[in-house]
């Protein structure tokens, strides 16, 4: 049995002090500043002394700028070194999964749970430690250190409810193409893996599943005997934690909501508290390109939804035969677009990757421009201008177009964004499928066409549905976020966080779970 120590006093008496404990990667991190901010924002406001410590390394501390400077009397920082095990896959001089390949989940998991003995360190010589820390899904080994230290874990979520929902499956019940009841013997990646305990869930393709499942399972981890058995620990010890928290809302995704709560959390708690960025600070991921003052002086040229806005996120960079397809879709649909391109990072073969072509600025100038490294999203989808967003389906940029009340053109290529493009397409019906797989080559001629048809004048009888569609979603996205009429439900399920984090003992039982 691990040893424990009794909870500490919050704050070294009546305060609370709170560890934050992000993983390294841009799409995880920034909905988790997010929630920091509103928590800081609320901690203002309270009688009781607050403290938030943020564990970081020193090369992702430039990401906490804006908070440090919003909130200078709350928000303190543990910087702790990145660690350095010996025959790391990780590159010398990265610390974020932002400037590797996409296959660089798993090394840099394994390597983040090298921090476990300076956290500990940390708390044992703090003469106020935390009494509650919240950590991304992705380090499930926080859950045995919170027991360890008698402290509370909370996870925060990244991802939607829909897809937790079916990782939590995949994690409990093993399902391999083999042993699927209805493809006995078949390995074919092709093969659809059913959820027939997520209530409303699609089946998905073997190869569409979390690349950290399936890596597990070829590991033979199936069989309890494979070398990443620690990962379906850790993806366990997620929903043995005291609460979760979910960067979503309850009129977008309550059935996969209701279904984590009644089916791993009964009496614990669950808390959807999204769309965060609707209500976050604007400057948020780093330092912008430095064409970024140009973008809104454009946008100011172009007529309301005349823009398709082009961006696969902080982690995705299409090779450059992709490149080219998106290049003569973008020319040959003959719309107005905003391209943001991420370049190659450490790991990408040079010159074969990010590539815009050497003919595409010239044979469409004056109709678009091209944006070289990281942009303001969440400002430019919420620009008038912009009339539907050709997207990853990453979790951060759904959220934020939902917000915006945007259209989306859905390439999902991995993790969980096939199962974002489900909800998208399929369920809230804001968005169509253009293109689908990390690898995958559109065809130019029919982007082209779902291109021009999505900023149209006037229009299809399908594309105006859709953008009627978003902007019904982007209401119940602002209501619920909202303060009004007793606030929406993700401002009412974000005070009852604050209420636990903020009012309470750790060793308190007064509130009750939130419904």
């Amino acid at each position: 049995m691990t040893n424990t120590t009794a909870p500490p006093e919050r704050g070294g008496g009546g305060g609370a002090h709170i560890l934050i404990f992000p993983f390294p990667a841009q799409g995880h991190m920034l909905p988790l500043l997010d929630l920091v901010h509103q928590l800081s924002l609320r901690a203002t406001t309270t009688t009781t002394t607050t403290a938030i410590t943020i564990l970081v390394t020193p090369k992702n501390l430039p990401l906490l700028n804006p908070l440090l400077i919003r909130h200078p009397s709350v928000i303190k920082t543990l910087v702790l070194p990145f660690p350095t095990p010996e025959n790391s896959l990780i590159p010398p001089g990265v610390e974020n999964v932002k400037d590797l390949p996409s296959g660089y989940f798993l090394p840099m998991i394994q390597t983040i749970r090298k921090l476990r003995g300076p956290i500990l360190n940390w708390f044992r010589s703090h003469p106020s430690p935390p009494s509650y820390i919240i950590s991304d899904m992705f380090l499930g080994w926080t859950q045995d250190l919170a027991v360890q230290l008698g402290i509370r874990r909370i996870v925060f979520s990244p991802s939607g409810a829909q897809t937790l929902s079916v990782i939590s499956c995949l994690w409990r019940d093993l399902p391999t193409p083999a042993n699927d009841g209805n493809n006995k013997d078949n390995d074919d990646a092709n093969t659809l893996i059913r959820f027939p305990k997520v209530p409303g869930c699609p089946n998905y393709p073997w190869w569409q599943l979390s690349s950290l499942y399936r890596a597990y399972v070829q590991s033979g981890g199936d069989n309890n005997s494979g070398d990443l058995e620690f990962l379906r620990k850790d993806f366990l010890g997620n929903v043995e934690c005291w609460g979760m928290v979910f960067n979503s809302f309850h009129e977008l995704e309550g059935i996969y909501l209701d279904h984590m709560k009644q089916t791993y959390f009964g009496n614990k708690y669950l808390w959807a508290v999204g769309p965060l960025s609707q209500s976050g600070p604007t400057e948020r991921g780093g330092a912008t390109s430095e064409q970024a003052g140009d973008i809104f002086t454009w946008l100011d040229t172009c007529d309301d939804h005349s823009v398709v806005y082009v961006c696969f996120g902080s982690q995705a960079v299409l090779d450059n035969t992709q490149m080219e397809a998106v290049a003569v879709g973008l020319e040959k649909s003959g719309a107005r677009f905003l391209w943001c391109v991420k370049e190659p990072t450490v790991g990408h073969v040079s010159g074969e990757y990010g590539m815009v072509p050497s003919w595409f600025e010239d044979r469409t100038a004056g109709r678009g421009l091209v944006v070289r490294g990281w942009a303001p999203q969440v400002l430019i989808l919420k620009h008038k201008a912009i009339g539907s967003f050709l997207t990853h389906c990453g979790w951060n940029s759904v959220l934020e177009s939902i917000g915006a009340g945007v259209p989306m053109l859905a390439w999902p290529m991995g993790a969980d964004q096939f199962m974002n493009a489900t909800l998208l397409v399929d369920q809230a019906k804001v968005a169509v499928q253009v293109c689908e797989g990390a690898k995958a080559i559109p065809n130019a001629d029919e982007l082209a066409q779902r291109m021009a048809e999505s900023v149209a004048t006037g229009g299809t009888t399908c594309r105006n549905e859709m953008r009627m569609k978003a902007m019904e979603l982007k209401q119940a996205a602002t209501d619920a976020v909202s303060d009004k009429n007793g606030g929406g439900s993700s401002f009412r399920d974000l005070d009852n966080l604050v209420q636990h984090l903020f009012s309470l003992s750790a060793n308190s039982t007064e509130l009750v779970p939130p419904n």
